[in-house]
């Protein structure tokens, strides 16, 4: 159950508002760096938590209680973010020719508070500088559907020092049936694995961006 801060879920199931997956829902933008040789060096994340999420999330930050969030004040929820994600790989698989291509913990992040929202981003450095593929692929997304993303539309992805011949493109999740939709609702929050049929329509819930270099 370890997700976006263990105790900050014990703390939303505790009001009843989380009784079904999905559990948090996020707005993200992606965005792939590459270096002055055309390989890929890093992931940045920018992911919009919703409201009843960050409600919670915030309780009790206010440290000096001026009535608003200093970076000094969110950087300890950050923190449990990130290391609550490296559990789980940060929802984040890149492909190059198929094979997975590894992540190091982010070397930067940090949370923002607006509008009643935070906002969570980080970059995630690649263990090795890696070339496009003939095919390359990033997919964001929790196979248990704990996280539900939604990609911020024309905002989805961008290629940071790409070679010109370099292009994004998006292919938004699978659609379930009602039924399916029901089943996955009716999961009750302490229970983290999905059953065996679940979790493969789960799997179709994945964002793929492709990126293609002529």
């Amino acid at each position: 159950m370890l997700r976006i801060g263990f105790a900050l879920l014990m703390l939303i199931a505790a009001t009843g508002l989380a009784s079904a997956h999905p559990h948090v829902f996020v707005d993200a933008k992606e965005e792939i760096v590459f270096d002055e040789q055309g390989r890929m060096t890093a992931i940045r994340h920018i992911w919009q938590f919703d409201e009843a999420f960050t409600a919670f999330a915030i309780q009790g930050l206010d440290a000096n209680g001026d009535g608003k969030l200093s970076d000094e004040e969110l950087q300890p929820l950050a923190k449990v973010n990130v290391d609550s994600l490296k559990d789980y790989n940060y929802f984040t698989l890149l492909k190059v020719n198929g094979k997975h291509v590894p992540v190091k913990f982010p070397s930067e992040y940090w949370l923002d508070f607006h509008d009643g929202r935070l906002t969570l981003f980080y970059t995630l450095p690649l263990k090795t500088p890696t070339a496009p593929g003939l095919t390359t692929t990033l997919e964001v997304f929790d196979p248990e559907y704990f996280v539900a993303f939604n990609f911020v539309k024309d905002h989805t992805i961008h290629l940071a020092g790409a070679p010109a011949n370099c292009q994004a493109t998006y292919r938004p999740p699978h659609e379930l049936d009602d039924a399916t939709m029901a089943q996955l609702a009716a999961i009750p929050m302490d229970q983290r694995d999905l059953p065996p049929e679940l979790a493969d329509a789960a799997s179709s819930l994945a964002s793929l961006i492709t990126v293609k270099c002529s």
